[in-house]
């Protein structure tokens, strides 16, 4: 965006201009022309589709590039020092203790070869934080504190993979608060954790960077994060800035058409408004039409947007953005009457599709679920909601038969299963399909995409070749990738390619159960939208029934007609979604819609 909003407001510690990162072999721009400044105390949230080029943005704010990639243009200023012409020695002793970073993926940051403990030493005495290893000991346990983690001896000892998902990313925080950083770089560190930690952390990164002045760029594409966190938001597309503004005046008259799709792709748990996607997807570097990038997926494109990039248009003091048409689309309402129909619930004396009950569910000695009985029927949805450790997840593995130390039953169209998936006929192994949180460990990574789709395929309906080949580029296709992905191994794609691969993954076995276990926790909000949509068409149109594991609220009223609220191994709420959520009856209940980020809250 333009200088002039730089200059005009006092207290930046970071200062970013003209930033240009290009790719080394062709020169094409991964992102361009990027400017925004962050005042000490502020987070400014970073927002995009994934591809859009936040996360390179968020890596340059620590002088680093992934391989491939170099910077060639701009400035990046931190307390008055141009980062990009530190030597190596210096970006060194800067990270860290002047800029810090907190990846997505925990397990990107800390070494799962050693006790937390060790790391968190290691993270102080690494930038020579306090006088003594007593001084660094006391350190460690407010750090521990401001996390909301123990620091008892026995968690102190415990290594990475003793931790839960939430409790690894909550480590990465501490380390990355250890040396009182100025400059913070979080890289949608809370996308896996329940909405209770998540709001925990949420209020714990906003407590620190008001009590330490330290300025935070909060990358994600959950807007309703945001809108609970962030006093600025910069909306990014294809490696450009396409808006910034206040958190508030962005929301209620966003000025870029892009921003404003973004917004309606967001779930929201009062059902005021429909979940839209954005049809299309954004075009990679070196493939962007000339123009306007967003010009072949927006509403509001005329001849100009296709001729040449829009300039900067300054809708307030405040509110810049680059569209032809800004003033006419904040002009507009962000939310055009569009209301959510009736959830259609006819059951019409069928069979349920699933019918389980647990009664007991064991890890080695230890009882997880205790007495969990669920039921879900055809075309319908069931979302099973709770904080991390509530025994979610070890329930919807006794459905799939991942899990088999239980007692009770788990019963297909009144069929009883056995408690092991390999137990299972194939036939029944067909009928219920589990698609896993993380992408990253459910995928092989010696295979391509094509091999993976194209498993359940091979093994379930007998089909090689060419007739496999396109029924791949069609599954691909129903979850918003190209058939030019076939011939990509995972480590080629983003977090969120790799999740809708898993998803394409289990579609094609045609189940008619569906365990979702997180499956759009690592999605940006307009694919979590598109895939909403998706499920929604196959349980109309295939009678799918859904098995909903999430820990976000607002989601579940897009898509489920019952939710199952769960604490401690037991359902402490279970109703219709409207019920529940409107009227819950649980104090369990209750606390985990005040802890859920809402979009309602930048709209009042």
């Amino acid at each position: 965006m333009s200088s002039a909003v730089l200059a005009s407001r006092a207290g930046a510690v970071l200062v970013v201009e003209n930033l240009r990162v290009d790719l080394v072999s062709g020169g094409v721009d991964i992102v361009d022309e990027v400017s925004f400044e962050v005042a000490e105390g502020e987070v400014l949230g970073l927002v995009g589709e994934s591809g859009s080029g936040k996360t390179t943005v968020g890596l340059a704010l620590l002088g680093h590039m992934r391989r491939g990639a170099r910077v060639t243009g701009g400035a990046i200023m931190v307390e008055g020092r141009d980062i990009l012409r530190l030597s190596p020695e210096e970006l060194q002793g800067m990270r860290g203790r002047l800029v810090s970073y907190v990846p997505q993926d925990p397990s990107a940051a800390l070494n799962p070869a050693l006790r937390i403990e060790t790391q968190l030493e290691e993270t102080l005495a690494a930038h020579g934080f306090g006088t003594s290893p007593k001084d660094r000991a006391e350190r460690v346990y407010q750090m521990l504190d401001e996390v909301l983690l123990p620091h008892d001896p026995e968690f102190l000892r415990r290594y990475p993979h003793q931790l839960s998902g939430g409790q690894q990313q909550r480590a990465a925080l501490a380390m990355a608060f250890a040396c009182r950083p100025r400059v913070i770089v979080l890289d949608e560190p809370t996308t896996g954790l329940d909405v209770t930690t998540q709001a925990h952390v949420l209020e714990t990164v906003r407590e620190l960077c008001r009590a330490h002045r330290v300025a935070a760029v909060y990358i994600t594409h959950d807007l309703a994060v945001v809108a609970t966190l962030a006093s600025r938001v910069a909306v990014m597309y294809a490696g450009r800035l396409v808006e910034i503004g206040a958190q508030r005046q962005l929301y209620r008259s966003a000025g870029h058409p892009y921003t404003r799709r973004l917004i309606q792709a967001i779930p929201n748990a009062s059902g005021r408004f429909a979940l839209v996607g954005i049809p299309g997807r954004a075009p990679a570097p070196g493939l962007r039409p000339p123009g306007c990038f967003f010009a072949p997926r927006c509403e509001y494109a005329v001849d100009e947007c296709h001729r040449s990039f829009p300039p900067v248009t300054r809708l307030s003091p405040s509110h810049e953005a680059r569209c032809y048409r800004s003033t006419e689309v904040a002009a507009e309402s962000i939310r055009e009457g569009i209301h959510l129909e009736a959830a259609e619930r006819e059951r019409r004396g069928e069979q349920s599709l699933l019918s389980a009950r647990v009664a007991a569910a064991f890890y080695g000695d230890r009882q997880v679920l205790h007495d969990v009985r669920l039921d879900v029927w055809p075309r319908e949805c069931v979302a099973l909601v709770g904080e991390s450790g509530s025994g979610k997840t070890t329930f919807a593995r006794c459905v799939a038969g991942l899990h088999s130390q239980y007692t009770g039953e788990v019963l297909l169209r009144g069929a009883p299963l056995a408690p092991g998936a390999r137990a299972r006929t194939r036939e029944t192994r067909k009928e219920i399909q589990y698609i896993f949180q993380s992408p990253y460990g459910s995928l092989n990574p010696r295979k391509t995409v094509g091999q993976i789709v194209g498993q359940p395929f091979r093994i379930f309906f007998d089909l090689r070749g060419r007739a496999a080949h396109a029924r791949v580029a069609e599954v691909l296709e129903r979850v918003a990738l190209s058939h030019s992905y076939i011939d990509h191994y995972p480590d080629q794609l983003s977090g969120g390619e790799r999740q809708r691969v898993a998803i394409a993954r289990a579609l094609a076995a045609q189940p008619s159960l569906l365990v979702c276990d997180e499956i759009t926790s690592a999605l940006d909000v307009s694919v979590q939208a598109a895939i909403v949509e998706l499920l929604g068409a196959l349980q109309r149109d295939f009678g799918l029934g859904l098995l909903f594991v999430t820990h976000n609220l607002a989601l579940i009223r897009t898509i489920a007609e019952e939710v199952a609220v769960m604490s401690e191994g037991r359902i402490v709420e279970f109703g219709a979604v409207e019920d529940v959520l409107d009227s819950p009856k649980a104090e369990y209940t209750r606390q985990l819609l005040a802890d859920t980020p809402r979009l309602e809250a930048a709209l009042a």
